[in-house]
């Protein structure tokens, strides 16, 4: 019988590395469709960074763009720009976190692809985290000389506004600009935040702030905003919806996702909906009131799946055939769980008497039956 050993080490010397130069600093951007934008911004930051050793991650959802494109050309002739193509994963919170985990240096900075940011201050933050004087710095609009007014259009400005108020009364941070989308921290620092965080949203460094320990140094740096000079930008009213599911998720101690309470939500409009079709059914034809309640459901549960495509899911977000598939899906899972709500509810109803606790109990067990089931079946990864 041959005995196979395992292999020894060979007693052979290393190639000779050639030496390079650590960057003191990581700059994670997260981009989509920002093609244009990718020489200007990797120019500002050099401009800024002067001898400071930098390297720059551009982290893109696969843009149709050309944007990947674009940062491989430039860095064929610079070693320091990379870029991470993300191919089925959308979410900027989920794209710095990857930069961030990518990132060589001690040090790391977030800023974005529109020129919106002062990359001039980056130099200064550094120092602050360098001296020890911090772990955490962030750019801020509202404090001191800071100024958002360039930046912003009058409606994102009041809702910049109500959103910070509201997460700073709500989860306690304490900061005049927890939306900011520019910030650095140290890299041992967030290598210990990163498993707490979301990856799905917009706001990042709220997650950032609400997760991280009593004890983490903050500096705030006041900047001027500047309006976007190319390209569009890509927040929407959706990203509303992002803030309120992650404050909710964070005051629930994480226990709860931030895409389970946009599930949630989407659930209580297709109770408005339902109702709506079912009033609908019964005045404008002459069916029975079963029937009615049967067309009603469907239409719910329609209105519910293209919600949940467009917001709940939308870095999933199914088209086309898949579509027409996952709408399939969606009606009989919504169909089983209307199942398990009714036998939840009888069971709870034998048990005690009370009409509203059974009905809420078969109503959470409904949400979550068809949140993990469609999370799986309809929306799987």
């Amino acid at each position: 019988m041959n005995v196979i050993t395992p292999a020894q080490p060979m007693d052979f010397p290393l190639p000779h590395a050639p030496a390079v130069t650590r960057p003191r600093v990581s700059i994670v951007v997260p981009t989509y469709c920002e093609a244009e934008n990718v020489a200007p911004t990797i120019a500002a930051i050099e401009r800024a960074l002067g001898t400071i050793a930098w390297e720059i991650i551009f982290v893109d959802d696969d843009s149709p763009d050309g944007t990947v494109a674009a940062v491989r050309t430039l860095g064929e002739h610079d070693g320091r720009v990379r870029v991470i193509r993300r191919v089925g994963r959308r979410g900027l919170a989920g794209a710095v976190i990857e930069g961030m985990m990518a990132s060589a240096a001690d040090t790391v900075a977030v800023i974005d692809a529109d020129l919106q940011h002062d990359e001039a201050l980056l130099p200064k933050m550094l120092d602050a985290i360098e001296s020890g004087n911090a772990d955490l710095v962030i750019a801020t609009r509202y404090a001191q000389s800071g100024n958002a007014g360039g930046g912003f259009s009058k409606l994102r400005r009041n809702a910049s506004t109500f959103a910070t108020r509201l997460s700073n009364l709500l989860i306690k941070t304490n900061v005049s600009d927890p939306m900011s989308g520019f910030f650095m921290i140290r890299r041992d620092a967030i290598d210990g935040i990163a498993p707490n965080l979301a990856t799905g949203g917009f706001k990042l460094l709220l997650d950032i702030l609400a997760s991280a320990p009593a004890n983490l140094k903050i500096v705030e740096m006041p900047y001027q905003f500047r309006p976007r000079q190319l390209g569009t930008s890509k927040l929407d009213a959706l990203v509303i919806a992002d803030f309120l599911g992650l404050l909710l998720s964070k005051l629930s101690g994480n226990t709860i996702s931030p895409r389970f309470f946009l599930f949630a939500l989407v659930g209580a409009t297709g109770l408005v909906v339902h109702l709506a079709a079912l009033r609908t059914f019964l005045i404008t034809t002459h069916i029975p009131f079963n029937a009615a309640q049967f067309g009603a459901a469907f239409v719910a549960m329609t209105s519910n799946f293209f919600l949940n495509n467009a917001l709940t899911f939308r870095d999933r977000r199914l088209t086309g055939v898949a579509a027409f598939k996952g709408l399939l899906t969606f009606y009989l899972v919504c169909s089983i769980g209307t199942l398990a709500n009714v036998g939840v509810a009888e069971l709870i109803y034998l048990r005690d008497a009370s009409w509203w606790r059974a009905g809420i109990a078969g109503a959470v067990m409904a949400a979550v039956f068809n949140y993990a089931v469609s999370s799986m079946l309809t929306w799987r990864k």
